[in-house]
């Protein structure tokens, strides 16, 4: 992209930080206290001095990207999983811009890692969509516009939400078509917490607010490539069983800003095994076999299949997945995918999670039980998802 874009007023609000403006955010950022905290605590070992003197020196959001953000997420990967992998590469074709649709597991990583893949593999990195509620301080926000993040604005009255809709439709349009960006977006508000994965309908509908045609056309612009993303192992997966106990025993109950954030810290700093991401094809060709007299209804839901059933097919399927599916149906229907020891190990894991749920009150067998099922669910369904969308 031309460094010397700048965005237009109607977006600067959501838009990733323009690179002439980069110099001075990046050195509003380093005298924030909260970053000082953030950077030593997941990098414990930096010197922060030097680390700071490096960081002003930087011009733009893509020596940004290289030479600070990519190393640290190399890094991480190294800690934390087992290898990032990545598939289905000759799906993008040199020059396009697209809009890489995945499902949704961790709040940070998942377009982290794929920009990671991106830039190992010789692309451009996307911008990346992420909702305003987890910017809980300004620094933050500045943060990741300086990372070529783009802002969804969350939790408005009817009104606002339209027209932040109608936004945000119209930026990853001009991102796409005018300054020649992909983008990434996940499929849902949110993470999916028992990782059966399902595109939101209103997702679809705002991407096809913008444009200058028909729903299809507008949704032909953007270039709509589903990404599937499969970790072998969930660090927040005890977070979600504990979640779901609490909504069961309590149908209002919500996560406070707190547990966003230690959502966001297990995710980025705990172990997650293998990480994979499968590239699928675009669904334009999809969008074309829509009849001409489809009413919108039916555009929509037969945009979520199509993405949902790219990435299901798109899941790397890890032994534990296997064993979870048999334990929670009662069956051996995929008993040769694994051996007695991962049975064992996956079994010590299981319960290893679920002791860190230490902070509810009487929780009784029938509960642990619960949130035990819950967990072999949310490691069941991916493949459980795979093997209807092999068999369409």
């Amino acid at each position: 992209m031309n460094t010397q874009y700048i965005t237009p007023d109607i977006f600067k609000d959501i838009a990733p930080i323009d690179d002439c403006d980069f110099s001075q955010k990046i050195s509003q950022l380093v005298e924030e206290p909260g970053f000082e905290h953030a950077i030593k605590f997941v990098m414990p070992e930096v010197d922060y001095p030097q680390f700071i003197k490096g960081l002003v020196s930087i011009k733009t959001k893509k020596e940004f990207q290289y030479s600070i953000v990519s190393p640290f997420l190399e890094m991480l990967a190294k800690k934390t999983t087992s290898g990032l992998s990545i598939g289905g590469l000759e799906n993008i074709e040199k020059g396009m811009n697209y809009t890489f649709i995945t499902n949704h597991r961790d709040i940070v990583l998942d377009a982290s890692f794929l920009n990671v893949m991106f830039i190992c593999n010789g692309l451009p990195t996307t911008e990346i969509a992420i909702g305003d509620n987890l910017l809980v301080y300004d620094w933050i926000s500045d943060l990741v516009k300086l990372n070529k993040s783009f802002i969804v604005k969350r939790n408005l009255r009817l009104t606002k939400a339209l027209e932040a809709a109608k936004q945000l439709s119209a930026y990853i349009h001009h991102a796409i078509n005018e300054k020649h960006e992909s983008v990434w977006i996940a499929q849902r508000e949110g993470r999916c917490k028992d990782s059966n994965d399902l595109t939101q309908e209103s997702l679809i509908k705002m991407l096809g607010l913008a444009g200058d045609g028909t729903l299809i056309n507008n949704l032909k612009q953007i270039n709509l490539l589903p990404v599937s993303i499969s970790y072998e192992y969930d660090p927040n997966d005890y977070l979600k069983a504990r979640e779901f106990l609490l909504k069961r025993n309590n149908p209002e109950y919500k996560k406070s800003q707190r547990d966003d954030l230690f959502s966001m810290e297990t995710g980025l700093l705990q172990f997650k095994g293998f990480v994979h991401f499968e590239v699928g094809e675009p669904i334009n060709e999809n969008l074309e076999q829509i009849p001409s007299d489809a009413d919108k209804g039916q555009i929509i839901k037969t945009v979520c299949d199509s993405i949902d059933r790219m990435i299901h097919k798109g899941y790397k399927i890890y032994p534990i997945n296997y064993i979870a599916y048999d334990k929670l149906e009662g069956e051996n229907r995929f008993v040769s995918n694994y051996t007695l020891q991962e049975v064992e190990d996956f079994e010590d894991y299981i319960e290893r999670q679920l002791s860190k749920v230490d902070d509810i009150p009487n929780v009784s067998a029938e509960d642990m039980q619960y949130m035990r099922d819950m967990m072999l669910t949310m490691y069941a369904n991916p493949l459980k998802n795979k093997l209807l969308a092999d068999c369409c």
